[in-house]
C-alpha cells in the first residue's frame, strides 16, 4: 500500500512551496517528494527557490533522530528549537550553508488554540501547511484544524493525506471503490475505535476528516478526494482523503 499512498501524495507534495509549516511529521520521509535541484556534485536536495524555510512540530521526540536525518539528507539545514525542546541545545546537526533551507524542530502540536508553541507563532504566517496522516492522532481535530487556517497567510493552501472513516457508499468524491463494502467497513471502524484508539497511540480510524474540513466554512476552496483500498484487512479498515484547501 506504501507505493500507492505515495501515487496519491506526490503530485500535491509537489505544489507545496514558500514558509512550511508541517504537523506530527514523524520521520518526514515525505520530504523527498518536494521539489529537488541537482547539485554540482550530482546530487539531489530541496529546491530553495521552491522552500524558502520548513517548520516542523512533532510531539514524540522518540522520532526526533530519524527526522533530522531525513531532513539532512534532503538539505535542510537543522535546528530544534529550544524553548519547546531545551534538550535540543546539545543535539549536534550536519553543518551546512546559509544556501541551505532552515529546518526547524518543535515540540508540540496545535491541539490548543491558546497554547500554540511561540516558535511556531513566530514563523506565522506560512504559504504553506501540511498534515500526513497525522490528524488521527489529534487530540482535538476541530482546534488543529482552526489553528491551521489561523497561521496560513490569505491565499495560502493547507495540503492533507489523512486516514479517514469509510465514506458512505455513492460518495461522488471517492475515486477508487476497489468493491470494498462501504457501509459494512465503516460500521466496523466505528465498532473497534475505541479499542484501536488505545492500541494505535491514539489514532482514530474513524474520522470523517476530509467532510470535516469542506465543512468548516471558512476556505475559498477545498478539493479533496478519497481512496477505498482493498489489498488487505488493513488496507480495508483505512481509506484516505487528500488533497488542499485555500485561505481566502
Amino acid at each position: 500500500m506504501i507505493h500507492k499512498v505515495y501515487a496519491y501524495r506526490k503530485p500535491i507534495w509537489s505544489e507545496i512551496s514558500g514558509k512550511v509549516l508541517e504537523l506530527g511529521p514523524g520521520y518526514a520521509q515525505s520530504l523527498r517528494l518536494l521539489q529537488h535541484t541537482t547539485l554540482k556534485d550530482g546530487s539531489e536536495a530541496v529546491d530553495p527557490a521552491v522552500i524558502k524555510s520548513y517548520t516542523v512540530i512533532e510531539p514524540n521526540t522518540f522520532l526526533y533522530g530519524g527526522l533530522q536525518k531525513n531532513a539532512e539528507t534532503n538539505g535542510f539545514r537543522v535546528s530544534y528549537d529550544t524553548l519547546s525542546y531545551p534538550e535540543g541545545a546539545s543535539i549536534t546537526t550536519m553543518a551546512s550553508g546559509d544556501e541551505n533551507p532552515p529546518f526547524m524542530i518543535v515540540k508540540g502540536s496545535l491541539d490548543d488554540p491558546i497554547n500554540i508553541p511561540q516558535a511556531v507563532l513566530d514563523e506565522a504566517p506560512y504559504d504553506s501547511i501540511v498534515t500526513s496522516f497525522s490528524l488521527c492522532t489529534a487530540k482535538d481535530l476541530e482546534a488543529s484544524l482552526a489553528n491551521i487556517f489561523k497561521l496560513l497567510r490569505p491565499g495560502g493552501t493547507y495540503f492533507f493525506i489523512e486516514h479517514v472513516r469509510q465514506p458512505d457508499p455513492g460518495d461522488p468524491l471517492v475515486i477508487e471503490e476497489n468493491g470494498v463494502n462501504a457501509a459494512f467497513w465503516g460500521k466496523f471502524q466505528d465498532i473497534i475505535n475505541p479499542v484501536f484508539k488505545v492500541l494505535a497511540y491514539g489514532c482514530n480510524i474513524n474520522r470523517r476528516t476530509g467532510e470535516t474540513i469542506a465543512k468548516m466554512g471558512c476556505w475559498e476552496s477545498v478539493d479533496y478526494k478519497s481512496v477505498r483500498p482493498n489489498k488487505d484487512f488493513q488496507a480495508r479498515l483505512l481509506p484516505l482523503s487528500f488533497g488542499k484547501a485555500i485561505k481566502p
